[in-house]
């Protein structure tokens, strides 16, 4: 007879470490082939799936269009993850759960009280200090298919992160850069910034990269034109991004470091 699965629930304010704190629970798991995470909501713009699945490459990830797949694991499996994002009714996932018992855990800031999370999570674990007010803004867009100079990218990224297209509380993206690394790139209010990551995957250098890229930012009075633009600038033409992938593959052929 096979054991019920451990499903938890996870939802909380947008930048106080949901994500993070599925990731924790993940490395104390002996095996994570007999895991799966699922994230509704993301649309094309799945940033954590990603980010996990390179993490965690046995583990199984489920995104919106997946949801069949998705209930259909579940009962094959040891632990189960769903993240709610911020933008979504808390009971968002309760038709998907009806058959199944599920533990609900609110990550959220300690300044916040008697809000709806605290009624909803059977646990609250207090996660980063981020101001829990003034988000009226969130835009995504994807990148795929696109190349970005990673000098442009940091400037992109100052830029996001210091106001410059409005009063940004989180940002988070995934982008190919022109050396073919995919970095990860993280920003919360108030919170020290961190280097970009780069994930675990190989270096894309024969054209567009056909893997996922794209960029979430929330917030209040978002310049989203100016965004768009300025991303757009920020990505390559086809002729450079030849060029500097056939660099990198000379580079590579002569052992030297990048």
């Amino acid at each position: 007879m096979m054991s019920k699965p451990k499903i938890t629930v996870i939802a909380g304010v947008s930048g106080t470490g949901k994500t993070t704190w599925i990731c924790q629970q993940i490395q104390n798991q002996p095996d994570v082939n007999n895991i799966i995470y699922f994230s509704p909501g993301t649309g094309n713009v799945p940033i954590d799936q990603n980010r996990i699945a390179s993490e965690y490459p046995g583990l199984k990830v489920f995104g919106d269009g997946q949801e069949i797949e998705f209930i259909n694991q579940i009962p094959k499996s040891r632990v189960v993850y769903i993240e709610l994002g911020f933008y979504l009714e808390l009971n968002a996932i309760t038709p998907i759960l009806e058959n199944f018992t599920y533990h609900t855990v609110a990550v959220i800031p300690k300044h916040l009280q008697n809000s709806e999370y605290h009624t909803w999570g059977k646990q609250i674990v207090h996660g980063a200090p981020i101001p829990s007010d003034n988000v009226d803004a969130l835009w995504r867009v994807s990148t795929q298919g696109e190349v970005i100079d990673e000098n442009s990218l940091e400037e992109l990224w100052y830029e996001i992160t210091h106001g410059a297209y409005g009063q940004v509380a989180r940002a988070k993206g995934i982008f190919d850069v022109n050396d073919g690394r995919s970095l990860y790139c993280d920003f919360v209010a108030g919170i020290p910034q961190t280097d970009f990551l780069e994930l675990d995957l190989p270096r894309h250098l024969q054209g567009r990269p056909q893997r996922f890229s794209g960029l979430e930012v929330v917030g209040h009075k978002l310049d989203q034109v100016g965004l768009k633009q300025t991303l757009s600038d920020c990505c390559l033409p086809e002729t450079a991004i030849l060029q500097y992938q056939e660099q990198v593959r000379q580079v590579l052929l002569t052992g030297q470091e990048l």
